[in-house]
């Protein structure tokens, strides 16, 4: 498509004729209700000017757009072809709104929306009310004109300000490839070969570098989609087997996602198809895709020190067992901590069916737990309790539990504010967070346990961890819901070295330190699990690898020597836990099947079969 793409460049123009000048005088007092065909007609008897995207207007660098938290993004389509290849383009980028333009009354719909992404065909803009909703727009908003077509229509956006992305041709293929250049997934680097108009002169054109993920068939790396194909095959074994009634499985590859695929349904009898937007329970790789790298962002600011004593950050630990215990063992498991049943200790008068002022903390529909449990209840807990492994690896929640605690008397914020704030919004991490019902439809959350012990539920967009469910679904060790593109945006900007979409987010050799072996007793990181270097995470992983896996059936891991990322999203608890998913190595299966593909443009990779 590239090749297509960057085709020859299409030489000048004719000088218009006196019946086209007349035609577009005429057309240019027409709503979009004009006959478009009949300007089509007319326009393609006119050769266009260049064969590659073109970017105008670029003075500020507006294109690509770079923190996102500071955007409340619509994308208004004025034309009705490709659209959707468009739209879905965008929301992997960032929470973008769709709209269709209708009249110039549209713009109060949009009042809410401080940046429009304006979708133009080259017909559209012989209508003045076009051209005057554009402007009317930018007086007010941040505006990036997409336009598609012939290039000789730019000469009706002379009087337009704002950044203009033109893409010489209008096919969902060109509709995908300038959504991914507006965020940064790819490079604009063309320029028109010869002068549009008085304003546009030949040469003229902006250059971006990719800053982003893009989105690409896996040939054009050339890897080989047969070889990842073998993924299919085994997908279908772990549902056919029952180890999961779908999941979500993604590539990613030099900053490029090479696979992206949803398998099976979200339960095993509601016939409702897995999508690669849905949002999972990701369990325990909220310890690294949320307090792990809120602690990493603390440490990058000098709030927090490895070598300080808990004591140091926390009050209540001062005169107990776990005052001098370093936070360096806290994140590597080795501060000795036991293993808690919070569920156990539950009296009747602790919960309720119904919300009131004294019952207040939602565990799941109909379940709802008293005022202040978690820290009349739950933190003290696990303060009074014996530290019987120190400096032995036992891996225990309470660790996540305290760095939660830490991160939030350092941070003044919340551990789900501080993180959104911090990290996913500013990303464009548009599902990424705790508490998801508060946010989306259930539909839209892939449901896990059928809790038959504690809040006697189908679990539909509420932790399946009881200790994270009874502290308010906001954890340090689980809560955390996502889809797999998220983590992709996260763990890509990790292995960028911290920067993702032009903005630094942390230092390299912060996450150089907390991603690397730090103990002596195991292969742990600081928060990090790691590869063994013999067989785990998988048996082609590199001994750089580093991620996480999660109690719900998934897995996020890192291989910085091979520069990829593999995410593995499932509900294998679904409708209770099994442990086939682990017995038949779904997960390390599929990781070593994108080794044996990569391998094609990798040749350190010995492929497995």
């Amino acid at each position: 498509m590239k090749n297509i793409l960057k085709a020859q460049i299409f030489k000048s123009a004719n000088t218009y004729n006196f019946a086209l000048l007349l035609l577009i005088v005429i057309l240019g007092g027409f709503s979009l209700r004009t006959n478009n065909k009949l300007i089509v007609a007319d326009l393609v008897k006119q050769p266009n000017l260049q064969g590659v995207p073109v970017l105008l207007n670029n003075q500020a660098e507006t294109v690509p757009f770079k923190d996102l938290a500071l955007y409340k993004i619509a994308s208004v389509t004025i034309g009705t072809s490709h659209s959707e290849a468009f739209d879905n383009m965008l929301r992997n980028y960032a929470p973008v709104k769709s709209f269709h333009f209708q009249s110039l009354a549209s713009l109060k719909s949009l009042a809410p929306y401080n940046a429009l992404i304006i979708r133009v065909q080259a017909e559209s803009l012989y209508s003045l009310e076009t051209l005057s909703f554009i402007q009317e727009a930018e007086k007010t908003k941040t505006v990036i004109v997409a336009g598609f077509g012939h290039a000789t229509a730019l000469q009706k956006l002379e009087n337009i300000s704002s950044p203009i992305l033109w893409h010489p041709f209008n096919s969902p293929e060109a509709a995908e490839q300038s959504a991914q250049m507006i965020f940064g997934g790819e490079a604009i680097t063309g320029r028109l070969s010869e002068a549009v108009g008085t304003k546009f002169t030949a040469g003229s054109g902006f250059s971006t570098t990719k800053t982003r993920l893009s989105y690409v068939r896996p040939e054009t790396l050339g890897i080989s989609a047969q070889k990842l194909s073998r993924i299919d095959n085994i997908m279908e074994e772990a549902i056919s087997e029952r180890a999961t009634p779908g999941a979500v499985v993604m590539v990613v590859k030099d900053g490029n996602v090479i696979f992206n695929k949803a398998y099976g349904t979200h339960t095993y009898g509601d016939g409702i198809p897995t999508k690669t937007s849905d949002i999972f329970d990701l369990a325990s790789v909220t310890k690294t895709a949320a307090t792990t790298i809120a602690a990493m962002k603390l440490y990058d600011e000098q709030k927090l020190e490895l070598n300080q004593p808990l004591g140091a950050y926390l009050q209540e630990v001062r005169g107990t067992n776990k005052h001098n215990i370093p936070v360096k063992d806290v994140l590597l498991h080795q501060a000795g901590f036991v293993n808690l049943d919070f569920f156990g200790g539950l009296k009747p008068q602790d919960h309720s069916r119904d919300s009131s002022y004294f019952f207040n903390i939602k565990a799941s529909d109909n379940y709802f737990l008293r005022n202040n449990y978690y820290k009349e209840v739950m933190w003290p807990k696990m303060l009074r309790t014996p530290l019987p492994t120190r400096g032995q690896y036992v891996y225990s929640d309470i660790s996540m539990y305290v760095m939660k605690e830490l991160i939030e008397r350092q941070s003044h914020r919340p551990l789900d504010e501080y993180v959104a704030r911090e990290f996913y919004q500013r990303l464009g991490m548009g599902t990424a967070g705790f508490n998801p019902r508060r946010r989306f439809p259930k539909e839209q959350i892939v449901p896990t346990e059928r809790d038959t012990y504690f809040r006697k539920a189908l679990l539909e967009g509420y932790v399946h961890d009881s200790g994270a469910a009874m502290a308010g679904g906001v954890s340090g060790h689980a809560g955390l819901f996502a889809s797999a593109n998220d983590l992709a945006i996260l763990n890509q900007m990790l292995l960028n070295g911290g920067s993702y979409g032009g903005v630094d987010y942390l230092k390299p050799e912060t996450i150089n330190l907390f991603t690397s072996k730090q103990s002596n007793v195991s292969r742990r990181g600081l928060g990090f699990d790691r590869s063994s270097g013999s067989g785990y995470p998988s048996r082609l992983a590199s001994s750089e690898t580093y991620g996480h896996t999660g109690y719900t059936g998934t897995c996020v891991w890192v291989d910085p020597k091979h520069n990829f990322v593999y995410i593995f999203l499932s509900n294998r608890v679904h409708p209770s836990a099994s442990n086939k998913l682990n017995s038949l190595r779904i997960r390390p299966r599929i990781q070593d099947a994108v080794y044996t593909a990569i391998a094609d443009i990798d040749s350190r990779i010995a492929s497995v079969d």
